[in-house]
């Protein structure tokens, strides 16, 4: 069942924890900026969750309107979860605990790295060159196509195929995430086949390391 412990101290720390301060929740969080999910793809991201735990987390978030549930694209499609707009303004703290995180020691194996994680990553730490022209990469990391567009010296990351792409990249989360922290490990990655790679080389290299 959902949590209704409290910390029953009125500093605005405390209120924020018991909405956000319960396991998994802030994850939840983490899961939905990027794009709405399905609960499947919610469970699939975040699998050391029980499916129990899980529904309990939507539920509590959902009742404190940090998120909401709708259908995607038609009637009969899908029920999607997305931050609201009060979820939305968690963001910085998101991404504030990432930065924090950076240094914290791994946990002990086996572990998970979803896409999403991986990608605010890259959209936080890696700016391409602000010289050098608008590249549009379709990236498909665990059978799920991002869109990432490298511009003006950021990365930008959106859901979905793109229009049209300059690059096309598929592998896992951990890979990619190998990849970011040590380039030498691109040309491994391509022979063994755990990364698939098409257009141009120094592009790609823009992209995952910056210029």
């Amino acid at each position: 069942m959902p949590t209704s412990r409290s910390y029953r101290d009125s500093c605005g720390i405390a209120r924020a924890l018991d909405i956000v301060g319960e396991r998994w929740a802030l994850l939840v969080v983490r899961e939905l900026l990027l794009a709405p999910q399905r609960f499947s793809e919610l469970r699939h991201a975040l699998p050391n969750a029980s499916s129990n735990l899980l529904t309990d987390r939507l539920r509590e978030l959902q009742h404190h309107g940090v998120i909401r549930r709708r259908t995607r694209e038609s009637a009969t499609g899908p029920q999607v979860y997305e931050l609201t707009e009060r979820g939305r303004k968690l963001e910085p703290v998101i991404l504030a605990l990432s930065d924090w995180g950076i240094d914290a020691p791994h946990p002990p194996q086996p572990t998970s790295l979803s896409a999403t994680s991986v990608l605010i990553y890259l959209r936080g730490h890696v700016h391409p060159d602000p010289a050098a022209p608008p590249t549009v990469c379709r990236l498909e990391l665990d059978g799920t196509t991002w869109t990432l567009r490298a511009e003006s010296g950021r990365i930008q990351v959106h859901s979905g195929e793109p229009a049209t792409a300059d690059l096309s990249l598929r592998t896992t989360p951990k890979t990619l995430s190998a990849l970011l922290t040590d380039p030498a490990a691109l040309d491994t990655a391509l022979a063994e086949g755990t990364v698939t790679f098409a257009g141009n080389r120094p592009a790609l290299n823009g992209l995952l390391y910056g210029g």
